[in-house]
């Protein structure tokens, strides 16, 4: 599976921005897909999660700013991101684990290339 991240960019705080991960191939519908983050320095964190039932899963920080979505016909994993704060500054990545739900950086099948989202205050 490759995995093709776009739509970062640079906002204002409390604006949105969607961004959107492409996938390869035809079996999608069989991944859990998520979207994680990584601060200059640092390790990547979990920021979201959706399963292949379509549940859903985020860090305590974006809950009820973020939210994640998939459309298997589109081969498409996308993360809304709502009232932006800087602190949501950095590169994100998607990632895909076959047959269960990725929340873990280290259990990842797949990551995309990583898309920058900056946010100004």
């Amino acid at each position: 599976v490759q995995l093709q991240a776009s739509g970062g960019g640079l906002v204002q705080a409390g604006d949105s921005l969607r961004i959107s991960c492409a996938a390869s191939g035809r079996t999608f519908s069989t991944y859990g897909m998520g979207w994680f983050r990584q601060y200059p320095g640092q390790e990547r964190e979990f920021v979201a999660a959706i399963s292949l039932s379509g549940n859903t899963y985020y860090r305590d920080s974006v809950k009820g700013r973020f939210t994640i979505s998939r459309d298997n016909a589109k081969n498409t994993v996308y993360l809304q991101m709502n009232s932006l704060k800087p602190e949501d500054t950095a590169v994100y990545y998607c990632a895909a684990k076959r047959w269960a739900i990725v929340q873990v950086a280290a259990a990842v099948d797949y990551w995309g290339q990583g898309t920058l989202v900056t946010v100004s205050s």
